[in-house]
């Protein structure tokens, strides 16, 4: 039986953790704790059979970032300019009174709408990320229409299966082939080449990329296979096209779990690899070669990143490529089947976690990606409510995170809105509040996490203490709602009391007994994860034609143009092309040592990125007049950005991949690369297309 803390030696003690960040891995961790507000070394759990013993080289270094010296200590409050910087320390009850006068100033001027709470995935934890959510509901301030990350990925996989949840991930390790598709894993989901490699290695199976770069996984991968972005509908329905032309569909498991085979197979029959190839710039031979090694090898595992929600045409393009296990049959197979997350899987009631029984239906809810515009007062994206007059934010930095950078910084320079930032660092967010207050990281308090790349509910109780005056976001929504005179059982229970209720509501025990397991399986058996007795909808039939307009999904906005989405897999052109005045597409891929903006202040992930650079192809960059090395311009209708070149021949000519989230200041005129991303939404259900931008580039013009 494992213990939340054990002894290694006489001078370090093992903790269990589970990591934090906003990542599908989700890793068990053991910590190294020195002393009672000190750690050191990090590793993987190798007694988690997800993780294995296997971390990424950031988290494993998390003794930099918790020790930082940077890190923010006592509370904060503007005293120059907003951005300026100037900010003089005062007590926690002053700012937290200041904090809760300004948003009771705007609800009185006005309404309660006017104050909109806004946060995301610095923490996955339950407790620590959603509680906020307790205090909007009781206080009925605007809601949040959470876009940035999943919903085009989500609402794409649950149009064809019904529901967000799949075969058992561990099942990669028994596979004859892995299919990673939209998704680097050797940046951002380390544990998929774990499984993925021991397949290799033990049983001969192939692994098989799809990306639109030439990044680590598909230097790992036995078959690359490099497209455009946003054009994985057309190889996925030049996949089908041979699958059917060759004898590789299996007819039965098409009559009796899908809904329309016949109409899927005439249609892609004129959706042949020539026709994908003109589309994806991934030639003839490559795409009968993938055709052929998941036609040769039916106990195929597909597993979906997160990649498609990048895109406008995302949700299609997912929908498309987890068509193909059910061409094949593969779902019937143990290591066979799609997978893209396990949220549906945990049940979790999180009625005192979030207040969900004073939830107000009738508020308005606002688009996280369209912080610009909201904060503008663009009267779409207000949703007819009032203008925001006082933000309250807590684990995200939208100033270099959200799309339409530009807007976002006008929205912020605002002298009417007041700001209250709860962070670890000075983000560039944080440097324009008025009230900056120290949050505390993951190991100095309380809390549980559920992968969403895997099967285990994790505890992460506190195993140090938080250094100067830094608290955590429970301990702050409790304390504004006392001086708000927000009202719910909730705000009366700590954070172990918390995780305690919601474990036994949902079904999953008690925290006492969470702590002695360290993880809980959730696992479904294979009979429901394959979905052996019918997939999840009513006539338990794989939808090949999904009703877009009625996908089942977390929220109740639809957005996008959702009449114009296709009624099969398709290539749906709605993606933002290149022009003859901007004629590259850019995506904006995750880097290695960095998380979004997060492990951008420690020097070992630093000293690895170097620097913000774009990868172009050799050939674009001759022809534009730039070498490797060079400063450049990127720039479309949104802004311009100035980086550095670097020419890469694992890019399609006419695509640039900037990786990273850096600091707005790690570019030369302090514009990062969100600038030139939009934030118009994604149908069916929202999004923001990182990698879904067309741009000029140029070598920058010295004045001299």
């Amino acid at each position: 039986m494992n213990q939340p803390v054990r002894n290694a030696s006489a001078a370090v003690r093992i903790g269990a953790s589970a990591c934090p960040h906003d990542c599908p891995s989700t890793c068990a961790l053991d910590v190294e704790i020195v002393d009672g507000s000190t750690i050191g070394r990090v590793r993987g759990a190798a007694d988690n059979d997800y993780t294995s013993g296997v971390i990424c080289a950031k988290v494993a270094r998390y003794a930099e970032r918790v020790h930082h010296k940077d890190r923010l200590l006592t509370p904060l409050r503007r005293k120059g300019r907003k951005g300026s910087g100037e900010f003089v320390p005062i007590s926690w009850d002053d700012a937290l009174d200041v904090t809760a006068e300004a948003l009771l100033r705007a609800e009185q001027r006005h309404g309660a709408q006017s104050v909109w709470p806004y946060y995301y995935a610095g923490t996955m934890g339950l407790v620590m990320r959603d509680g906020i959510n307790r205090l909007r509901h009781a206080k009925k301030y605007s809601g949040f229409h959470s876009t940035i990350c999943v919903n085009p990925a989500y609402s794409g996989f649950a149009a064809g299966v019904g529901k967000i949840a799949g075969p058992d991930p561990r099942e990669m390790s028994r596979s004859d082939l892995i299919v990673i598709w939209g998704t680097n894993a050797v940046n951002t989901q380390v544990n998929v080449m774990t499984h993925a490699t021991r397949a290799r290695r033990e049983r001969g199976a192939k692994i098989a990329a799809v990306d639109v770069y030439m990044n680590g996984t598909m230097a790992q991968a036995d078959l690359p296979v490099l497209i455009r972005p946003g054009t994985d509908g057309a190889l996925a329905c030049a996949v089908m096209h041979c699958l059917f032309r060759d004898g590789r569909a299996d007819h039965d498991y098409l009559a009796r779990y899908t809904d329309s085979p016949e109409e899927l197979a005439a249609h892609v029959r004129e959706r042949t690899p020539a026709w994908a190839s003109g589309i994806t710039g991934c030639d003839v031979a490559t795409i009968e070669a993938f055709a052929k090694l998941i036609g040769e090898r039916k106990r195929a595992f597909f597993r979906l990143g997160y990649g498609f929600s990048r895109s406008r045409n995302g949700a299609v393009n997912m929908h498309a490529a987890s068509c193909i296990p059910a061409v094949t049959g593969a779902w019937l197979l143990e290591g066979g089947g799609a997978f893209h997350s396990n949220a549906d899987i945990y049940h979790f009631d999180k009625t005192m976690i979030e207040g969900l029984d004073v939830l107000d239906r009738s508020v308005r809810l606002l688009d996280q990606s369209r912080i610009g515009a909201v904060l503008e007062g663009d009267d779409d994206a207000l949703a007819g409510g009032p203008k925001v007059a006082a933000l309250f934010i807590q684990n995200t930095n939208p100033l270099s995170v959200a799309p339409e950078q530009e807007r976002v910084k006008r929205g912020f320079a605002r002298e009417d809105l007041f700001v209250c930032v709860h962070e670890q660092f000075m983000t560039e967010t944080a440097r324009l509040a008025d009230i900056v207050l120290p949050a505390t990281m993951f190991l100095e308090h309380d809390d549980f996490y559920r992968g969403g790349g895997h099967q285990y509910i994790i505890s992460g109780p506190k195993l140090v203490e938080p250094p100067g005056e830094c608290r955590n976001n429970h301990e702050v929504h409790c304390a504004l709602a006392q001086r708000l005179g927000a009202v719910h059982p909730g705000f009366a229970m700590t954070a172990r009391e918390l995780i305690d209720w919601t474990l036994r509501a949902s079904g999953w025990g008690t925290l006492a007994e969470l702590e002695a397991k360290r993880w809980i399986d959730c696992q479904p058996d294979f009979a429901t994860a394959h979905y052996v007795g019918g997939f999840a909808w009513p006539d338990g039939k794989f939808r090949f034609k999904p009703d877009w307009g009625n996908v089942p999904f977390r929220s109740p906005v639809r957005s996008g143009p959702v009449e114009r989405m296709p009624a099969l897999p398709d290539h749906w052109d709605t993606i933002e092309g290149a022009d003859e005045v901007h004629p590259f597409r850019l995506a904006t891929s995750p880097a290695q040592n960095f998380l979004n903006s997060t492990f951008t202040e420690t020097l070992a992930s630093i000293s690895r990125e170097k620097r913000p650079e774009v990868l172009i192809h050799p050939a674009d960059a001759a022809a534009a007049g730039i070498n490797g090395g060079d400063e450049v311009m990127l720039g479309n209708r949104r802004g311009e950005v100035l980086l550095h070149a670097r020419l890469y021949d694992g890019v399609r000519r006419g695509v640039l991949i900037a990786e990273s989230i850096w600091p707005n200041d790690a570019y030369p005129d302090g514009r990062g690369i969100n600038t030139l991303t939009g934030a118009d939404p994604v149908a069916p259900y929202g999004g923001a297309a990182f990698h879904d931008n067309k741009v000029w580039i140029k070598p920058r013009t010295r004045v001299v």
